[in-house]
């Protein structure tokens, strides 16, 4: 079994209207502005660089003054966006899109005896609710419908996790309010349909790990309150709970405070599973990085006072992921093969020194991931980040047979029980292809479509031409750049163009079909992915030389796929919007403040807005394995040079920026976003608006309705075709 789905992971045409006339009347309309923030310079010196920090205030969002400003500037962007034309046309089509699927079917989770628990959407539903049927052709049944938890008064429910027993008699699952992923552990029965007394609370990182009796389980849980001057992630604790009791008896398995004798830092997040193949229990200390610091130990000691945790991978191991047998772990890892590479020890004496190559790295390609069956290893290779392809070995065997899919797949998702069953599913998509589910059976060589969501056309679409590039970057190193456009598009400095990034965490964009977010191009314009440093689309150090000081690459890779649209004549700065969320808020935030002659808009969601500031943040500290630290002086500088808002300038002609944030957000605190947006809307010269919308009933865009999503992006894509000049997007 594949353990790293415990671990934390910390996810749019001017053609008759001249620039002169946008500008005037940006200038008309900004005439109502609410007040610019008031500045209150705080002057720091750190890493030896003097700053000035004139909205430090701002980080105490419960300020009265703070709260007043931030509803004034969200009710004023509401405003302007909702009397952006051709916006209520856009949400009127993804309500079109949507209702084309009966049902969509997602998170999906399969016992080994075959009970499928799945979260079902239709079109008249906001959220999913949880279902469970008997095999792939089984009846299925209402487990539970989030809209009819209660717990708080106006609150939003959304299911985040789920967790079936092995024999699927039991879910243990979360639900949380308004995106804050202030997460509540519910249990239920699923025969009966019978609800345990227990809610347990402060469960935003539980992942639920059952143990071999169907009756307990493993999980994470917050304190109830951190020590002074900590966030509440800090110290938290994993437990080992028995249904129908109540949680304040629960026993302490793996903490900081607990196991002083392994140097956990509380800061981190401390997790732990059970493992039916080997018997034996795994405890993860977990941040952002994707190298593993992971013990063991036999389940049978969970019957002794104690339990005497082993190490079982260090970070300086690199294991990045691994997957069990009763016998052996086999490794996913960089070392030494930064396209990755497979590797096999043994589970009584492992040590990934000593490892033997099971799958090689290849010189071509990026290994992405492995899964194992009874019928052998899958795997699975990316040219470029953009085409995945599908291959499968024997166990003892180092020849490898490529498996011919239904269709040509920008992505694969693998999933199977383990090795112990034949079953392999496969989730295929790309840029023009809807998501379809296969179930392989490797003795006839066929693939039987068990797509769970319902089938649906999407005839806008049937033209869409993909061109997979590879383009120079700042420093000459090639990058891979796709373009999505409908068929016959001309190419001219006219076209409306979305250029959409990330850039951290190793997470690639990979290929990925949304209906809606393609509406852009069917407005004629060009959706642009450049796969920037800081992901890994090419492997282990396209992800290190995007990171802490080489950040820089990841804006940088942006900015050169801007240039090389202009360069070759798909469109002009007049026509570039750049959109990013979360971490990719740094990539947004820091091309158009290096290149504001660039971009004709910035929409930066939800974003990473003054790094610089974050590892002060709830969520801060785990993020620094990622970005770095003030602590340490080189970090601190490459802190500074990747931190939007220490990069604005007073009396630059900027972009226009649309700017959101959750006050709920419990990933990148909503002061981020606000405070870069007063330094902006205070430094730019280009009488262009800069839009803060902070929403008070959301977080970092998990667990939004469905009616808040299609919103949500039709103010990006609106917003991106008013300002690029589409004419029917003209006030």
């Amino acid at each position: 079994m594949k353990l790293r789905n415990i671990l934390i992971a910390l996810s749019v045409f001017l053609l008759f209207f001249g620039t002169a006339r946008v500008h005037a009347q940006q200038i008309k309309e900004n005439s109502g502005l609410p007040p610019k923030a008031t500045e209150k310079p705080f002057e720091e010196t750190i890493c030896d660089t003097t700053l000035t920090d004139r909205y430090r205030y701002m980080e105490k969002l419960g300020d009265p003054e703070v709260t007043a400003w931030l509803k004034a500037q969200s009710t004023y962007a509401r405003t302007m966006l909702d009397r952006i034309p051709g916006r209520n046309e856009l949400i009127k089509k993804m309500r079109d899109f949507d209702s084309r699927k009966s049902a969509k079917i997602y998170n999906l989770a399969i016992t080994d005896n075959d009970r499928y628990f799945y979260l079902k959407q239709t079109p008249s539903d906001e959220t999913g609710k949880l279902y469970y049927r008997n095999g792939y052709t089984g009846t299925e049944t209402l487990l539970f419908d989030p809209s009819t938890y209660n717990h708080k008064k106006d609150a939003h429910y959304t299911i985040g996790r789920i967790a079936p027993s092995d024999d699927g008699a039991t879910v243990a699952l979360t639900v949380y309010p308004d995106g804050s992923e202030n997460a509540t552990l519910l249990i239920v029965d699923t025969d009966s349909g019978k609800w345990y007394p227990e809610a347990i609370n402060r469960s935003r990182f539980a992942s639920p790990s059952w143990l071999p009796d169907g009756r307990s389980f493993l999980y994470n849980r917050l304190e109830p309150s951190g020590a002074a001057g900590t966030g509440p992630q800090y110290a938290s604790k994993v437990w080992l709970h028995r249904i129908g009791t109540d949680p304040s008896n629960d026993r302490e398995i793996f903490s900081s405070t607990l196991n002083t004798e392994l140097g956990i830092n509380p800061e981190n997040i401390p997790l732990a599973s059970y493992d039916k193949e080997s018997g034996m229990l795994f405890a993860f200390v977990s941040n952002v990085d994707r190298r593993l610091q992971v013990y063991y130990a036999p389940a049978a000691e969970l019957q002794q006072k104690t339990i005497s945790w082993k190490s079982l991978f260090k970070p300086e191991d690199d294991i990045h992921d691994f997957a069990i047998t009763d016998k052996e772990l086999y490794l996913y890892t960089p070392k030494n093969a930064p396209g990755f590479r497979v590797l096999k020890t043994p589970l009584q004496n492992p040590d990934p020194n000593t490892a033997k190559v099971v799958i090689p790295e290849f010189r071509d390609a990026k290994l992405t991931g492995f899964v194992l069956t009874s019928e052998g290893i899958y795997y699975k290779l990316s040219r470029n980040g953009v085409q995945e392809e599908l291959y499968h070995q024997d166990y003892g065997s180092y020849l490898s047979s490529k498996v011919t899919l239904p269709f040509k797949a920008g992505t694969i998702s693998l999933s199977s029980k383990g090795f112990r069953f034949p079953e392999i599913w496969t989730v295929l998509t790309g840029w023009n292809r809807d998501y379809r589910r296969f179930r392989f059976d490797k003795t006839s060589f066929t693939f039987f479509d068990e797509t769970l969501s319902s089938p649906a056309r999407y005839p806008e679409y049937e033209n869409l031409v993909v061109e997979e590039l590879m383009v120079p970057s700042h420093d000459g190193v090639a990058m891979p750049l796709s373009l999505i456009y409908r068929k016959g598009l001309e190419k001219n400095a006219n076209n409306p163009v979305l250029l959409y990034g990330y850039g951290a965490y190793g997470n690639s964009v990979t290929p990925f079909f949304s209906p809606f977010m393609l509406l852009w191009t069917l407005k004629g314009g060009i959706f642009a992915v450049p796969h920037v440093r800081g992901g890994g689309e090419l492997g282990y150090r396209w992800h290190t030389a995007g990171m802490k000081t080489t950040k820089a690459n990841t804006w940088k890779d942006a900015i050169s796929g801007a240039e090389y649209l202009v360069k070759n004549g798909y469109s002009s700065p007049e026509r570039i919007a750049i959109n990013g969320a979360s971490a990719g808020g740094i990539m947004v935030g820091r091309a158009f403040t290096e290149r504001p002659d660039l971009f004709a808009a910035a929409i930066p969601q939800v974003g990473a807005m003054n790094p610089l500031r974050g590892e002060t943040t709830a969520n801060g500290p785990v993020n620094v394995p990622e970005f770095g630290t003030m602590k340490i002086p080189e970090e601190c500088k490459a802190l500074i040079a990747m931190d939007p808002y220490l990069h604005l300038r007073d009396g630059v002609n900027y972009p226009a920026a649309l700017v959101t944030g959750g006050i709920n957000d419990p990933r990148v605190i909503a002061w981020q976003p606000a405070k870069f947006a007063a330094r902006m809307q205070a430094a730019t010269a280009s009488g262009k608006p800069v839009l803060l919308f902070t929403d008070f009933e959301a977080g970092h865009g998990m667990g939004n309705a469905k009616t808040k999503n299609f919103e949500t992006l039709a103010d990006v894509l609106s917003f991106g075709l008013w300002q690029t000049g589409h004419p029917e997007f003209q006030k």
